[in-house]
């Protein structure tokens, strides 16, 4: 039988893949660049997406895996909520409506040729503010509901024809610490928006509208070829796993588990949270857009190192049940700022556990499985203006079946970078004390997990510090033979009137006063090791 030819050119496909998103590539740049506040600008905690004129996810940057899965329903809820003319921006955070937690504002903004009224793409970036209100600097303290957590956005126009709506901007800006840098951020954002819509048009005028908008359909089609041929690969079967988070930071000690059923079917998977715990009182909820996400990159990672469009595609062969009502798919007015960070982390140790019994020679052992957020802030003693610090810190990567696992880097749901230390210092009353690989922290194995790190930072001001972490109690596992690795812990360093330093254990999850000259000290976890050490 003979084959159909394929109803586009493959290299056009290819200079258009590289194309669209090099467009999201650049919007990051852009907004890297401009913005303010060393949490975007040096952390990069960001990602920027282009998008179909039906909203769905056509390009990616390598940005926040978080950030990237869980836009698309974001994206959704502008368009449902809002009509975009030329010139409109909408931002919205809301974890309801497609948001992640609250300090990720996401913007959104149509593409418009000249002579068209609808636009043919839409262009949209996310990025974490180092604060958006709430209790605690930061806004990531222990809140009893998501309105303890910050300033709620449902989508709107931040922008309208070009201008700024200075009304909303207003109302923003006086709900959150550091009103100025968080404007400038703003700015950035949108800023980056213009220049991925710059770009878009310069592919519609090189290539025509027609050509720009069918070739990022068949990209979407591409990208479901692929993953389809990836899940074919899977034996067929029901691959199950069960793991759990230390505990919810605020009603119980007790671990918050987490259940996953995956099954294959031919060139389909399923995967059902069904037995997962119901939503708690503590931040640890994670909205449902939080638990697409996590199961969108564990599956593109059994795509390989190969060049695929990180677009809507990649899961149109995956179902996702996650039960209303549980830790995976909290309902408001759930406090979800935890479920962002590190519930996100446990669904994707969940899923690498279950697919191991199915792919024992792919799947490596967990890594760290927490984003140890650590904020801090107050007023800096040094100008009297507020300040809000906040940083995720870096551990170690799980061992791999034929490689040992990094030490102290960003692994699955987070592509951060380390705030460097002269960045640090020069931005906030804050001084690095040591920071320093974790040394036999990563776990044995014929492959030895990668260590954790040591971070220890004093403040130079009376300021107030919240911590959210997990695996402090229960380790990161390793796979086929190879030992945990070893947990994390935390403590506060304070200098008694004798002069001696002395350190107190605190809870991974909580908020504490802290004098000037007091130091928080964080050691994160190691991977696991996989194989058994000969």
């Amino acid at each position: 039988m003979k084959r159909q030819p394929p109803d586009f050119d493959p290299v056009t496909l290819e200079i258009c893949r590289a194309l669209y998103t090099s467009v999201a590539e650049e919007m990051g740049i852009a907004l890297r660049r401009t913005a303010h506040s060393p949490n975007i600008k040096e952390r990069r905690d960001y990602s920027c997406a282009v998008f179909d004129a039906a909203g769905r996810v056509v390009a990616q940057g390598d940005h926040m895996p978080v950030h990237l899965g869980s836009m698309p329903m974001a994206v959704a809820a502008a368009l449902n909520e809002t009509h975009i003319a030329p010139g409109d921006v909408i931002a919205l955070n809301d974890p309801f409506a497609g948001g992640t937690h609250l300090p990720d504002v996401t913007l959104v903004a149509g593409v418009f040729a000249r002579s068209r009224r609808a636009p043919l793409f839409y262009v949209a970036n996310r990025a974490h503010h180092a604060d958006i209100g709430g209790g605690s600097p930061g806004s990531m303290g222990m809140a009893a509901d998501v309105y303890g957590e910050g300033l709620r956005i449902p989508p709107v126009h931040l922008v309208r024809g070009g201008r700024v709506n200075e009304d909303v901007m207003r109302l923003l800006l006086a709900n959150v610490r550091g009103a100025d840098e968080r404007r400038a951020d703003f700015a950035a954002q949108t800023g980056a928006l213009q220049t991925g819509a710059t770009r878009l048009l310069e592919i519609v005028a090189r290539a025509g509208a027609r050509e720009a908008v069918s070739y990022a359909a068949h990209l979407i089609n591409y990208s479901a070829r692929m993953m389809r041929a990836a899940i074919k690969e899977i034996p067929d079967g029901v691959y199950e796993a069960e793991d759990a988070l230390d505990d919810d930071g605020v009603a119980s000690d007790a671990p918050c588990v987490l259940r996953v059923r995956v099954c294959i079917e031919g060139a389909r998977a399923r995967v059902d949270f069904t037995g997962s715990a119901a939503q708690v009182a503590g931040p640890v909820n994670a909205v449902e857009a939080i638990t697409v996400s996590a199961v969108a990159y564990v599956f593109r990672c059994l795509l390989g190192a190969g060049e695929v469009p990180a677009s809507a595609g990649l899961m149109e062969p995956i179902e996702v049940h996650a039960p209303r009502g549980t830790i995976v798919n909290a309902l408001p007015p759930a406090p979800v700022a935890g479920g962002n960070v590190e519930t996100s982390q446990r669904i994707v140790d969940v899923l690498f556990k279950a697919l191991a019994r199915a792919l024992p020679g792919r799947i490596p052992a967990a890594s760290q499985g927490t984003m140890n957020n650590l904020t801090i802030g107050g007023v800096d003693a040094r100008n009297g203006r507020e300040f809000a610090y906040y940083e995720t810190v870096a551990g170690g990567m799980g061992a791999r079946p034929a490689h040992d696992g990094l030490s102290a880097v960003h692994t699955h749901m987070t592509n951060s970078l380390n705030t460097p230390i002269e960045a640090l210092e020069y931005a906030y009353p804050l001084r690095v004390r040591e920071y320093a690989i974790r040394a036999n922290s990563g776990g044995a194995g014929k492959r030895r997990g990668g260590h954790g790190v040591v971070r220890e930072i004093e403040t130079l001001s009376d300021a107030r510090m919240s911590l959210l972490a997990d695996r402090r109690r229960l380790a990161p596992y390793g796979l086929a033979g190879g030992a945990d690795g070893r947990a994390g812990q935390d403590s506060i360093v304070r200098v008694d009137e004798g002069g001696r330093a002395r350190a107190r254990r605190i809870n991974a999850k909580g908020s504490w006063e802290l004098k000037a000259g007091d130091r928080v000290r964080i050691e994160t976890p190691g991977g696991g090791g996989h194989g058994k050490k000969v």
